[in-house]
């Protein structure tokens, strides 16, 4: 119909400035926050677009939805407030006819967005993460921020006055060493050179002129020491900036690097496992009651001898049971880890589908919120979409926190927003409809024959 190709064009300038506008507040927000860690550290101006243009991967993810809030918040507004709703309400078309159209290209945006979210999300998630770690090991000062703390190294916090940008030489180096369980060591050092060990599993310090202050833990009023030094080595474990082989291949993926078909194949991999551990234990269990049983029946027996092989079957089996006792608590422990692992991953799977549906539950909220005010700038546009988004980031982020300590489903902690939301625009829309219905039915006049 013309009037649903009408709507549709008035939908498609705001949504595409909209969404690049979106992506644009998205991008300079990345650079501001890691403009530190970026700029001034040696690395190429290819390095730094790599590394924003993998994450405009998330940005779109976002951007889709709110993109799609804005254009109809403004479209919808715009032909309110020229009185064109109304012409239309007039010629017979509801309210949910008019949003028809809208309703049925955020489903097809939808839809697109799920496939780019287990197809390309992913990926671009990964390779992030992959070049992150290569620019950690080629420039080890890139996790150190001059005048800073940091303590990303579990046990250890370090302030450093000045880093180089082309080179891995420190000045001023200040360290709290507390990996040691008997001693607390600050070391203090006029200059020092952080390195790898060469399998990328050590960070090596080179301290040089400075002084160790030791002090045992168990004897915080006595047992001071104090050292001094030209040279000094320090081997930390670099687990804790989370290093490993630079082959990407040795990289093991996380959550967020995985599409959904592969996080589900996870869940029945560990499902099926936990199930089969179970299923092994309970037949152990069975047996050590049948062999009790029986040694209970051979007990009968006069022969003093028979007794006593019988008193050491019982031993032996009672031996058993209390090693598949202390298995079977092990077993319910790894039986909480595996609930809270299988959370997460179904976490991750909702959140791949909530968040594109939000493209057809911003229809349902922006459309009669448009006709309501009968405004279709931009400025008031942007508002109300920003007040919904972070209505809506809140609850999910709110359900993600409520699933993981296990308070909250993963479905209804990644569908809550949706559904609060969608019943609200839904409730907007056939509100309007049968206020629609109500004013003609009013006006309508019976002429009774004389």
């Amino acid at each position: 119909m013309l009037i649903y190709r009408y709507i549709l064009k008035a939908h498609f300038a705001p949504f595409i400035i909209s969404f690049f506008i979106v992506i644009f507040v998205f991008t300079f927000q990345f650079i501001y926050k890691y403009i530190d860690n970026l700029v001034g550290k040696g690395l190429s101006w290819w390095i730094i677009s790599q590394l924003i243009t993998l994450n405009l991967a998330w940005m779109v993810t976002l951007a889709g939805p709110m993109a799609v809030l804005i254009a109809t918040l403004m479209a919808f507004g715009s032909l309110s407030s020229t009185n064109e709703t109304t012409v239309m309400r007039a010629s017979g078309l509801s309210p949910l006819k008019l949003i028809f159209p809208v309703l049925l290209i955020s489903g097809i945006l939808c839809y697109g967005l799920i496939l780019f979210n287990n197809k390309v999300l992913p990926e671009a998630n990964h390779r992030t993460r992959v070049l992150m770690t290569d620019i950690q090991r080629t420039k080890p000062t890139f996790v150190i921020e001059a005048g800073r703390f940091t303590d990303d190294i579990s046990g250890y916090n370090m302030l450093v006055k000045k880093t180089y940008e082309n080179s891995n030489k420190l000045e001023g180096v200040f360290i709290i060493d507390n990996s040691n369980p008997v001693y607390s060591n600050t070391l203090t050092a006029d200059s020092g050179q952080i390195n790898f060990s060469s399998d990328y599993t050590k960070i090596i310090l080179d301290l040089y002129n400075g002084e160790i202050h030791q002090i045992d833990k168990k004897k915080p009023n006595g047992s001071y020491r104090r050292i001094d030094f030209g040279k000094h080595i320090v081997s930390i474990d670099a687990s804790g900036f989370g290093f490993s082989s630079s082959d990407e291949g040795a990289f093991s993926r996380g959550d967020r690097e995985l599409s959904s078909d592969s996080m589900r194949s996870i869940i029945n991999n560990i499902n099926n496992s936990f199930e089969a551990d179970k299923v092994n234990s309970a037949s152990q269990v069975q047996n050590i009651a049948l062999e009790l049983l029986q040694v209970k029946y051979d007990t009968t027996k006069l022969d003093s001898s028979a007794a006593n092989i019988n008193r050491l079957k019982v031993l032996s089996i009672m031996n058993r049971y209390k090693g598949y006792k202390n298995k079977y608590v092990n077993q319910k422990n790894l039986e909480q880890v595996n609930t809270k692992q299988v959370n997460m991953y179904l976490v991750e799977i909702y959140k791949k589908y909530s968040i594109p549906f939000a493209c057809v539950v911003f229809v349902l909220i922006g459309a009669p919120l448009g006709m309501l005010t009968r405004k279709g700038g931009f400025g008031v546009a942007a508002g109300m979409s920003l007040g919904f988004f972070l209505l809506y980031w809140a609850c999910l982020i709110g359900g993600e926190k409520l699933a993981d300590r296990e308070l909250l489903s993963p479905f209804l902690s990644m569908w809550v927003a949706n559904i609060i939301l969608g019943s609200v625009g839904l409730y907007l829309v056939f509100r309007d409809s049968l206020n629609i219905k109500r004013l003609f039915k009013q006006r309508t006049i019976t002429v009774k024959p004389s």
